[in-house]
């Protein structure tokens, strides 16, 4: 089991050395990712899924528990150690939500056990019910996100999980988060989003290519997260009450 990884700093898309020299990012802790369109969040990711070794644009360096990681760390994809979700993620397997999950669990070698607990913890996650005979290709946005995340969770061995822009995949983040980190994963999150970016326990804070700081969210911050948590939650459920055909006419609908 990987107990942290190391971001040793390169240089910004100018070629000058990025000012944070070093990150660690331990099992079990939220890292966020944040900046500006163009700032390099997806650069950094990308190295840290290449486990960059200065090989590179940014020259940036990826330990694995103070270790380089082997050639064949980098490149077997049995031992594929970075899981990676996105918000543009759909199903292309002509299968059923429990032969994909029972396919996988076999290839990971774990129990078949894990099928329910996949569905059921993906259940936890989306307004729209999963269950084991839909097939793939049928799943929502929502429910495509929200089976993967659980998949990730439970099934998937990769020790590190990078979530890339995945605030409008129209499932409830913060349990998304939870659930990854609860199961011992190290997980760094690409966002925009304040609900996110304010769940995490540090944030990168990218510039022009270059890591420029670390900081570590306050306690201000988590009381913050806390409160728009609330007001996602709120979206999640009304945009399905409108699913339904319900109509809303009452104003404790929209009361946080």
């Amino acid at each position: 089991m990987i107990e942290e990884i190391t971001i040793l700093g390169g240089y910004d898309k100018q070629g000058k050395k990025e000012p944070v020299e070093e990150v660690k990012v331990k099992r079990g802790e939220i890292f966020g990712v944040v900046g500006p369109t163009g700032s390099g969040k997806s650069s950094l990711i990308g190295d840290i899924e290449q486990l960059a070794q200065e090989d590179t644009f940014s020259k940036r360096k990826i330990l694995i528990d103070g270790k380089e990681p082997s050639y064949e760390d980098r490149t077997n994809p049995r031992k594929k150690m970075v899981a990676q979700l996105s918000q543009n993620m759909n199903f292309l397997a002509d299968m059923s939500v429990g032969d994909f999950l029972n396919l996988h669990a076999k290839c990971r070698g774990a129990s078949n056990k894990c099928v329910n607990a996949v569905v059921d913890l993906a259940n936890t996650l989306t307004g729209e019910p999963i269950k084991e005979e839909h097939e793939l290709t049928i799943l929502s946005g929502g429910q495509s996100r929200a089976l993967m995340v659980a998949d990730v969770a439970i099934i998937s061995n990769s020790p590190i999980v990078l979530i890339d822009e995945i605030e409008n995949a129209g499932i409830r983040k913060h349990d998304a988060l939870k659930a990854l980190a609860g199961h011992g994963k190290i997980v760094m999150v690409v966002t925009h989003d304040p609900v996110l970016a304010l769940m995490t326990d540090k944030r990168i804070v990218m510039k022009n290519g270059g890591m420029q700081n670390v900081v570590i969210t306050s306690e201000k911050e988590k009381l913050m997260s806390q409160k728009l948590n609330k007001i996602d939650e709120l979206m999640l459920n009304l945009r399905d009450r409108v699913r339904n055909g319900e109509v809303l006419e009452d104003v404790e609908d929209i009361h946080i």
